[in-house]
């Protein structure tokens, strides 16, 4: 089918996400439109959404990209049994004296805690919750430095962490609409250095970390639903991963740590030496990355078991976090999921024909620019880096590869515009995690971020144009 009902799914989505801020179901509905535009019967219809997901599930990759999220979420839920994260949240606190030294702190725990934003805010913001008392910052302040220091800066790390296996994803279902036959992951890696809002974000924020004093007052949140992290005392029970009853065993965080690391840098790199490649970077290029990152992760799963039982850890318990902490992300698995199968069904629809016939009159320099400001706006709406990057990567590679723009570019592009709905926006995970962890209103600290985020994304758009007349 080459028509333009192809793109009616993706105009449903865009619509209800923006209007309903529910990404999964928004996603979800525009899968069922797409499932009867392609079999308009009453059964028919159903029949090809569940067939599209069954295929979309059946597919090798994608159950290696939902494994890895799914495992990785619940080796944290095992570390945080085990008094892992608490441990290490005492032993930082006490240590700290200064705000400078505070800050400093903050930004060296990323090269620690890069795995996810939500482990990072989880195991940080604790111990910054725990200095406020000590020291003369800003929560705000504090929160400001740990979210950009979260999603944006992990966007930049392409290996052992929870967004290559999903960003590798959506750019391989992107890749197949309009058969380009390019490595996904290492278009990802070529896109890294075009995620222009995340550099923007960074610089603006050590700037702010170090040569900034704000003398604002911090606004206790008074949501009812706070009220726990309202009135608890000190860091304790600010989040249940340092809970008054846990235990406090630093060692349980950091040895599984580098031990999921360690493994992924040594398998990824031997990956590619077995097939002949001997050049140290060569051999991490040509790697199977998902393959030994998954590896890593489960010998990980299995030391960390072996390592906790012998510390008297009962192992009905620690199955049973391990579980619970891995159904934490069951909603992003089945957020790919339907992703994958909406992918399936538009490019059954002809998207990427429609795409090619219709838009090849876009100058490729106008593409990154107005495809960063669209996903920013969207992304801002919805709060959700992720679902922006599932909903606009399709559309991002399809003008690239239309219109003879750079698909590192576009690629970058699509992420940078993801980073910073989630950065700015008061909807996002991650700017309502660090507020109930902070204790701060979550509006007002949305827009404490918003001016640095709106001079980041101003920065962005204009690398982009600038970039698009540059790089092809």
């Amino acid at each position: 089918m080459d028509h333009w009902v192809s793109i009616i799914p993706f105009i449903v989505v865009i619509i209800l996400v923006i209007f309903t801020k529910r990404v999964l179901t928004s996603l979800f509905i525009g899968l069922i439109v797409g499932g009867y535009l392609l079999q308009p019967h009453v059964v028919g219809g159903m029949q090809a959404v569940i067939d599209h997901l069954a295929k979309a599930l059946g597919d090798q990759n994608n159950l290696k990209v939902a494994a890895f999220l799914y495992l990785f979420t619940a080796l944290v839920g095992v570390i945080k049994h085990a008094g892992g994260i608490k441990g290490f949240v005492r032993w930082v606190s006490d240590r700290i004296k200064t705000k400078r030294g505070a800050l400093i702190i903050t930004w060296l725990s990323t090269l620690a805690t890069f795995s996810a934003p939500s482990f990072r805010m989880v195991t940080v913001g604790p111990i910054m919750r725990a200095l406020l008392d000590k020291i003369k910052m800003s929560a705000k302040e504090l929160g400001f430095i740990i979210d950009l220091t979260g999603t944006n800066v992990i966007a930049l790390i392409p290996i052992a962490t929870a967004f290559v296996g999903y960003n590798t994803s959506i750019i391989n279902q992107a890749l197949k609409y309009q058969h380009i036959h390019q490595d996904p992951y290492m278009l990802y890696i070529r896109s890294i250095p075009f995620n222009f809002f995340a550099f923007s974000i960074i610089f603006i924020g050590i700037f702010l970390s170090f040569f900034h004093h704000s003398k604002k007052k911090v606004e206790k949140n008074k949501d009812p639903q706070n009220l726990k992290q309202a009135e608890a005392k000190g860091w304790q029970d600010c989040h249940p991963v340092v809970a008054k009853d846990l235990p406090e065993k630093p060692l349980n965080l950091v040895i599984p740590l580098i031990l999921v690391i360690g493994l992924t840098l040594v398998l990824t790199w031997y990956s590619g030496y077995a097939k002949g490649y001997h050049n140290f970077f060569k051999a991490f290029i040509k790697a199977d990355v998902l393959d030994e990152m998954l590896v890593a992760l489960i010998v990980t799963i299995i030391v960390s078991f072996i390592l906790f039982m012998f510390q008297k850890f009962k192992l009905d318990n620690l199955l049973k976090d391990f579980i619970n902490g891995g159904n934490e992300l069951m909603n992003v698995v089945i957020l790919l999921s339907v992703i994958w199968a909406l992918s399936l069904v538009t490019d059954e629809l002809g998207f990427s024909s429609f795409v090619s016939h219709h838009v090849s009159w876009i100058p490729k320099s106008f593409v990154p620019p107005v495809l960063f400001v669209l996903g920013a706006a969207i992304a801002y709406f919805i709060g959700s880096s992720l679902g922006t990057w599932g909903i606009l990567m399709p559309l991002g590679v399809s003008l690239a590869h239309v219109s003879g723009a750079s698909l590192p570019l576009v690629i970058g592009a699509v992420f940078a515009s993801g980073g910073f709905g989630t950065f700015s926006s008061p909807i996002s995970d991650d700017t309502n995690t660090m507020a109930g962890i902070l204790d701060l209103e979550v509006v007002s600290y949305a827009k404490y971020k918003l001016k640095a985020g709106l001079i980041g994304a101003a920065i962005a758009a204009i690398a982009y144009g600038a970039a698009s007349f540059f790089i092809h």
